[in-house]
C-alpha cells in the first residue's frame, strides 16, 4: 500500500468509530509506520513492549524517537512478575522456555491490551520471513481485533528509501553489527544474510509470538 491507500483505508476505520492503536520495537525500520502515523492520524496511540530484557540502548533510543517524531510511545509490561518467571530450578525462562518468555513479557500483555481496541496497526511486512509472508493486509487477531498490515509489500528497499527521505533516525546497534535487535539475551550480531537468524541462534524458534499467537491463521 502506499500512503494514500494508507490514509483512505485508516479514514474508513475512523469514519466507522474504530478505536485503533500502533505497536513499534524501535527497531530502525518500525518507525517508518510510526513518521506515516504522525502525518495522516497523529491521534493513533503508539505502545512499546518493555519486556524488561530489552538493550540499554534501546531503551535510550525510545525517548530519542520520541521527541525526533514528535510522539508519546506508551510503555506496556508483562501481568507477571519476574521473579514469577523462573523454572523449579530458578532458571530465568529465557535460558530453559523462551517460548513461555515470550509470552509472558510480549503475548499477554498485548493480547490484554487487545481488549480495549478494534484494530492493531502492525508494521509486520512480508520480506521479513516465510511465515509472515503467508500474510494479509487485513487479519483477523484475538478479542474480534483486527491487525492491519499497511505495509506488508514494502520491501527492504522501500524501507531504507523512507528512512533516508526523511531523515528518521537509526536505532544505535545497527552501527554495532545489530539488524534484527529484540530482548538482550535472544539477540546477537547478525552473521548471515538471513537477518531473523541474529534470533534465538540455535533454537527452533523464529517468532515472538506476537505474529503467531495473536493472529488467526488456518
Amino acid at each position: 500500500m502506499d500512503i494514500k491507500q494508507i490514509k483512505e483505508q485508516i479514514d474508513s476505520f475512523r469514519q466507522n468509530g474504530k478505536r485503533m492503536f500502533t505497536s513499534t520495537s524501535l527497531q530502525s525500520h518500525s518507525l517508518v509506520l510510526l513518521h506515516i502515523l504522525k502525518q495522516i492520524a497523529p491521534e493513533i496511540p503508539t505502545y512499546f513492549i518493555n519486556t524488561g530484557f530489552h538493550f540499554p540502548e534501546t531503551i535510550s533510543f525510545k525517548d530519542q524517537v520520541s521527541q525526533e517524531l514528535g510522539i508519546e510511545i506508551k510503555m506496556l509490561n508483562s501481568p507477571v512478575s519476574k521473579h514469577l518467571q523462573r523454572d523449579s530450578k530458578g532458571n530465568l525462562l529465557f535460558t530453559v522456555d523462551p517460548d513461555l518468555c515470550c509470552h509472558y513479557n510480549k503475548v499477554q500483555p498485548v493480547d490484554n491490551l487487545l481488549l480495549s481496541y478494534d484494530i492493531w496497526i502492525n508494521g509486520v511486512r512480508a520480506s521479513q520471513s516465510k511465515h509472515r509472508k503467508l500474510f494479509h493486509t487485513q487479519e483477523h487477531s484475538a478479542h474480534g481485533t483486527l491487525r492491519f498490515h499497511p505495509l506488508l509489500d514494502w520491501t527492504d528497499q522501500m524501507i531504507n528509501d523512507y528512512i533516508s527521505e526523511n531523515k528518521l533516525p537509526r536505532h544505535p546497534l545497527e552501527e554495532k553489527g545489530y539488524s534484527s535487535i529484540g530482548c538482550e539475551p535472544c539477540t546477537r550480531k547478525q552473521l548471515s544474510e538471513n537477518i531473523r537468524d541474529s534470533r534465538w541462534f540455535g533454537m527452533n524458534k523464529t517468532e515472538c509470538g506476537l505474529n503467531t499467537e495473536l493472529i488467526d491463521k488456518p
